[in-house]
């Protein structure tokens, strides 16, 4: 049963990659006019289910494997710690758009200065540009500090140091607290931050259960 919880949690390391890339796919088509918000939708919602379904799967058959010793349990800790932080990232993303954050609405460029579409629909508008909340929203860098976040976060528990958790969140609170007041900015802080150190906490509580 250890191997077959180990060969979950390999999957739910790789099922992120597979998620990026259909996501580079949809910008690619987004560029072209080709999708539109409900499909963004689906996707990461249908994405969504299969990381949680696989976490819980892989939650599941560890609880009920005896705990792993040597080299299993080392690499259940590895994997668990990359999944927590490679998964983390669409799990944001999905919750971020399902909760209907979205970039900040910018100016209208100046008629006079601004250059020709490159990609003009039928009507004479540039077709839409794809976003990603977490690097487009009113908190930019979102991307690279969940990464570092989920890392800190996995790291500290499976260290047996919780109490880090709460460092964690008050040096990243302190950090975007001037960026907080810009719209939407404290819905996407929430959220996002929620669904990264969930994650993480969750990744961290599998290598748990096939360790110990």
């Amino acid at each position: 049963m250890t191997g077959v919880a180990l060969v979950l949690l390999v999957l739910t390391a790789v099922a992120p990659v597979l998620w990026l890339g259909v996501e580079h796919l949809m910008r690619e088509r987004a560029l072209d006019g080709l999708t539109v918000p409900r499909s963004a939708r689906i996707v990461h919602a249908a994405g969504l289910t299969i990381l949680l379904g696989l976490a819980t799967a892989t939650a599941i058959v560890a609880a009920t494997a005896g705990p792993a010793t040597g080299f299993p349990a080392a690499a259940a800790t590895v994997i668990a710690a990359a999944a927590a932080v490679t998964g983390g990232g669409p799990v944001v993303r999905a919750v971020l758009q399902l909760g209907g954050v979205r970039a900040a609405p910018t100016p209208p460029p100046d008629p006079e200065n601004a250059p020709a579409p490159e990609n003009p629909d039928q009507t004479g508008n540039p077709g839409p540009e794809p976003t990603d909340p977490t690097e487009v929203g009113p908190l930019r860098g979102g991307r690279v500090i969940g990464y570092l976040e989920r890392l800190a976060v996995v790291t500290t528990l499976m260290a047996g140091w919780p109490e880090g958790l709460a460092i964690i969140l008050a040096v990243k609170s302190l950090a975007r607290y001037p960026e907080l007041r810009a719209p939407q900015a404290s819905e996407q802080f929430i959220m996002g931050t929620f669904a990264s150190v969930l994650w993480a906490i969750g990744l961290a509580g599998i290598a748990h259960l096939i360790t110990a």
